[in-house]
């Protein structure tokens, strides 16, 4: 069909491809042009000058890739477009071209806005004014196409390392090397085109003698997921949270605001009823956000049966650290997941150190219906300095109830078990704290008389289209992102997990099956190493982490996985030669 044709840059083309039609004709052939920040459609090119068959505006357009050849172009509403184009290459060409559009579209619709609020203003002002939009315009545009070109570049990373990996000569090379071609020319396209943008950009700067892009940009959302139906669940922990409450001077004010951080890690559960990736033995994930949010944290999976998770966060004034491992139970239509493992909270100031367990997740409608997730059990939360408790209630859910669902309720108490706070709202929305002025009623039916109530936690809602993502929140979205200088073994190096982010779920599962068999050989030549070792008398190193050492924990009075202290340093030097090949 020939290459489509490219005017005035790359947020402008012209050419043929395949369009769905119905389940009778299937795709047909339409000529398809992209102009003004509009994607419009015909039978032929001839029909331009009177009969448009269809029009999509880019400003809120969602763009996603199917398969190699396959993308959707939908408004949200009533339009929505599935192409296919007759190579990855040409599919390429065209939604590089479309996101960046997009991204014109919506500075030039900021733009306008932003024109009429400056008419407002002094004469005086306009100048700057149209400087200062005019800069923020063209570093949009470069940030758009550097996104494109990390995108692909990641891409060609992985095809050139599948290269690297296969002794010549082989019946794959020649298959191998037209991956490496196809994945180079996407990374050319997309190159080119941030290129173009850049050289924009720096002219704009340059000639108005002003420098800007010190401070990281993170992404707020991933692509969508495809349109595909998932047989299989689980939930996805969110780990992180607010500063908490490092700065209270009241004990027990201080337990009130930790027991709001433990109900926060359950917010975002509800709707996560997708199955993640399993993590690999000896796999990492590392978050530094020191410059923004003021915490780091490193994690590593340090059994693989059963499967745990060993956990270390840490800020300026405080520490954080868990070992998390679960038992399941499966009763009919649904199935519940019982954490198990100890979460240890420790401040700077005071030595005031907190413990406590998680309590039970329930899926429900395992066999037919809609999944959703429910929280309920008891939490106890106990500062091991000065004997404060805190005794959290998790309701579950009661069809016959008039209370609000996803309730969670509890009591601030001192050694004496007189209570100082309560605390009171639900999992998946707000905490409200409050102080005990007095107490009157029975010893069953207590009547606290409180203080003004204090707004200690509040969800973030995600955006309306999250659903279309995974229901990831932002700080989600960042989490996979790609970063340099981290360690081989981090979770954001896998290349099954990169594949699904991109929407390539065929790929990404049969990438999932190598590495899982991959894990299974380690561990069988392990085992074998093991034996062989045993039959000679011969002593026997088992498998160590890299990360944590196993310790008695004064707290919990048992063995349990500590952080060593050892990864920072090891990044600061770039110094991975301790990890394994895992991936």
């Amino acid at each position: 069909m020939g290459d489509p044709k490219s005017q005035h840059g790359a947020q402008e083309m012209k050419g043929w491809l395949f369009k769905w039609t119905n389940y009778l004709k299937g795709y047909q052939r339409r000529w398809f042009v992209l102009s003004n920040g509009l994607l419009s459609y015909y039978r032929n090119p001839a029909e331009m000058s009177h009969t448009c068959r269809g029009t999509i505006s880019l400003h809120g357009a969602l763009i996603h890739t199917v398969d190699a050849c396959t993308f959707v172009v939908s408004n949200g509403g009533t339009q929505t477009f599935h192409i296919k184009a007759s190579t990855e290459v040409e599919r390429q060409q065209w939604v590089t071209a479309l996101e960046l559009a997009k991204a014109k579209a919506i500075q030039a619709m900021e733009s306008e806005e932003e024109e009429e609020e400056y008419q407002d203003n002094d004469n005086q002002n306009v100048e700057t004014a149209s400087v200062i939009k005019d800069l923020t315009r063209r570093l949009d545009d470069l940030q758009a196409c550097n996104d494109l070109m990390l995108k692909q570049g990641s891409g060609l990373q992985r095809a050139l390392s599948d290269l690297e990996m296969i002794e010549p000569p082989s019946p794959e090379l020649a298959a191998k090397f037209k991956i490496v071609s196809e994945r180079t020319t996407l990374f050319r396209i997309a190159a080119n085109a941030m290129i173009s943008a850049s050289w924009r950009s720096n002219n704009d700067s340059s000639s108005t003698g002003m420098t800007t892009i010190s401070k990281r940009k993170r992404r707020t959302r991933v692509p969508d997921k495809p349109n595909y139906p998932l047989n299989l669940w689980s939930i996805m922990k969110n780990c992180i949270g607010k500063d908490l409450a490092a700065e209270c001077t009241d004990s027990y004010e201080q337990m009130a605001f930790v027991a709001a951080f433990t109900v926060s890690s359950y917010a975002t559960t509800a709707a996560r009823t997708g199955k993640p990736f399993n993590p690999l033995l000896g796999e990492t994930y590392e978050c530094d956000r020191t410059d923004d949010l003021g915490w780091r944290a490193i994690s590593e999976q340090v059994s693989h049966h059963p499967p745990m998770l060993a956990q270390h966060c840490e800020g300026k004034k405080w520490r954080c650290w868990q070992e998390f491992t679960m038992a399941s139970k499966f009763r009919g239509k649904y199935l519940q997941v019982i954490p198990l493992g100890t979460a240890h909270l420790e401040f700077n100031i005071g030595q005031h150190h907190y413990t406590w367990r998680k309590v039970t997740t329930t899926v429900h409608n395992i066999i037919v219906g809609r999944l959703w997730v429910d929280q309920s059990g008891d939490m106890d939360i106990v500062n091991h300095k000065e004997g404060i408790k805190c005794h959290l209630k998790y309701i579950p859910y009661s069809y016959f109830s008039r209370d609000s669902q996803r309730k969670v309720k509890g009591i601030v108490m001192n050694s004496n078990k007189e209570v100082k706070w309560v605390v009171q709202g639900t999992w998946d929305s707000k905490i409200e704290i409050a102080p005990v002025i007095s107490t009157s009623g029975t010893p069953d039916n207590p009547v606290y008389k409180t203080g003004p109530y204090i707004l200690a936690w509040k969800r973030r809602m995600p955006t309306e289209d999250s659903e279309k993502y995974y229901s990831f929140t932002e700080l989600a979205c960042q989490l996979n992102e790609p970063e340099e200088g981290i360690a081989p073994t981090d979770s954001r190096l896998r290349p099954d997990q990169r594949l699904m982010e991109d929407g390539r779920w065929d790929e990404a599962n049969a990438e999932k099956l190598r590495l899982e068999e991959k894990q299974r050989a380690t561990r069988r030549a392990r085992e074998h190493d093991c034996e062989k070792a045993t039959a000679q008398g011969l002593s026997y190193e088992t498998y160590e982490p890299l990360w944590f050492r196993k310790k008695q924990d004064p707290y919990t009075d048992s063995r349990c996985f500590v952080y060593n202290g050892e990864y920072w340093d090891h990044k600061s030097r770039g110094d991975w030669s301790r990890c394994p090949n895992i991936f």
